[in-house]
């Protein structure tokens, strides 16, 4: 269960790809995607960031900043930006302090297998700090478009 539409996205401090600490606070005013994916350099995971990446430009011109954030490492991080090219930011949360506030560590299956994990799931944060829209099994090719989309959608109303 995801946090609902409409409440305060929780406050988080966390290391980039460089090691600089981000928060959600740093952010106020811009429209911001928390996009949560389960490990670097994975098919479903560099899809996802691609798409994002190919689609840059319109996210730069929509005001929208991209935060990608999952449990592997400041170094792995690091790797997996430049490999890819990313010109977004990709935060650690080894501890999965800031996964499980956003809810978004939880069961899951693969191959029958049950395990725990995390979920591929996106917050877009509206400009007060506030969920705007949750994105539950995210398609990784499709998300950066659906994304823009709905920004567009609420930005002109």
């Amino acid at each position: 269960m995801s946090l609902p539409i409409g409440s305060k996205a929780p406050a988080f401090f966390l290391p980039d790809h460089n090691g600089t600490i981000h928060s959600l606070a740093d952010y106020q005013g811009k429209w911001v995607l928390l996009y949560f994916y389960p490990k670097d350099d994975t098919p479903g995971c560099t899809t996802e960031a691609c798409a994002i990446r190919d689609e840059w430009k319109s996210f730069k011109k929509a005001g929208i900043v991209v935060l990608g954030v999952s449990k592997d490492s400041v170094k792995s991080h690091k790797k997996f930006v430049e490999k890819f090219d990313l010109p977004f930011t990709i935060l650690a949360d080894e501890e999965k302090e800031v996964i499980r506030k956003y809810k978004a560590w939880g069961e899951k299956k693969f191959m029958g297998r049950i395990y725990e994990g995390i979920m591929r799931w996106s917050y877009l944060i509206d400009p007060d700090g506030r969920i705007a829209k949750v994105y539950e099994n995210v398609k990784p090719a499709e998300h950066a478009g659906e994304v823009l989309a709905d920004v567009k959608e609420r930005s002109s109303k």
